[in-house]
């Protein structure tokens, strides 16, 4: 008679969430430094200057923009592209490995602009950009104007994103710092930090680190994180050191033995998170975090909002105006909630706004 394997545990969508905020450091406020808690959570979302200021207010104790700043300044962090194509903050060793790991997807993306790259020799397009950003940083429009002079008859943004998937272009600073501005200028990861790129680590390697800040997960959560596909194999060569759950569709999941797995009926704090928040983009399924009825709410055409979320979930989006912070629920909020939302608000500015004169306002979502 031939025995049934039994059934993987489940795990239920607020077990699930309790184990992600647990990872995410944000069930409660971390003892890390700014570096270590970058490198846990495998870079931040950086398409804009601040996003990463406020995930680290969200996440961290004691933490203040001047850390962040300090360690933009003295290029132990850098702002790359990575994962799905967009900007993250990275640590130095990270930019030099995660950015080999994903190249695969940065050649696949190269073909979607292969029709205004008829003629030019790839190759050559990556020595010429390489040696014109090492002489000095370069924004898009100068790279675009001297790789077009090049190749005159190729189409010139074509050029200019081929070159950026091509070679590792960090963000030179002062872009990136807290209360400074400055225009996007590029060099290479290797030129920057003074240092070879080092060969991209084992796909094993970055699974258990993104179980580590993303799990418990399925391979098609942690290919959605990535942009890179056929992982698994990866997953199947660990699976013998990795426990195995299922989610209530079914999906099996996988996790490290030791990670945390608190008990759902943990208590979560409220959090402000910014727009692009990872939290909110590596998962297939997003329920985990993301009711079903808000799927799809924090963006408006290509804008991203800014999120909060209450009790762990998603519960709405907020503004930081002229003289306010206006939080806007997607649903009724009761006066506890409202009242924990409004002391977190009011600790995050006062962490990262300290002395500028905002309310804390609710209000009525609008365009999402």
């Amino acid at each position: 008679m031939t025995k049934t394997a039994p059934a993987a545990p489940l795990l239920t969508t607020r077990a699930l969430n309790r184990a992600t905020l647990a990872r995410q450091l944000l069930l409660r406020p971390a003892r890390r430094t700014a570096a270590d808690a970058v490198g846990h959570l495998l870079g931040l979302q950086a398409q804009n200057v601040k996003p990463p200021y406020y995930a680290l207010a969200a996440r961290l104790e004691g933490f203040g923009p001047e850390e962040l700043s300090g360690l933009m300044a003295d290029r132990a962090v850098v702002r790359i592209v990575t994962m799905r194509s967009t900007i993250h903050t990275h640590t130095a060793d990270d930019a030099l490995t995660l950015r080999p790991l994903v190249q695969p997807a940065r050649d696949r993306e190269i073909n979607v602009f292969r029709k205004g790259l008829v003629g030019v020799d790839l190759e050559r397009l990556a020595r010429l950009a390489r040696e014109l950003v090492e002489a000095e940083p370069r924004t898009m429009g100068q790279l675009r104007d001297a790789l077009g002079a090049e190749w005159p008859d190729a189409d010139p943004r074509s050029l200019a994103v081929a070159a950026r998937c091509a070679l590792p272009l960090v963000q030179v600073t002062p872009r990136g710092v807290w209360g400074r501005s400055g225009q996007v200028a590029l060099t290479t990861a290797e030129h920057w930090l003074g240092r070879p790129a080092e060969p991209a680590p084992a796909p094993e390697d970055v699974v258990r680190r993104y179980l580590a800040a993303f799990g418990p997960a399925s391979v098609k959560d942690m290919q959605t994180w990535s942009g890179l596909t056929r992982l698994r194999p990866a997953f199947e060569r660990l699976r013998p050191e990795l426990l195995t759950f299922r989610d209530a569709h079914g999906t099996e999941l996988l996790d490290l033995p030791d990670a945390p797995r608190p008990d759902p009926d943990t208590g979560a704090p409220a959090r402000l998170l910014p727009e692009y928040d990872n939290l909110l983009l590596s998962h297939a399924d997003r329920t985990r975090v993301v009711p079903a009825e808000y799927r799809g709410r924090t963006w408006q055409g290509n804008v991203a909002h800014a999120t909060f979320l209450v009790d762990g979930f998603l519960a709405g989006v907020w503004r930081l105006r002229d003289d306010a912070l206006v939080i806007e629920p997607f649903g009724r909020l009761t006066a506890v909630q409202r009242a924990e939302v409004t002391a977190e608000a009011e600790r995050m500015l006062g962490v990262l706004h300290p002395g500028e004169p905002y309310d804390v306002r609710f209000g009525t979502v609008v365009g999402v």
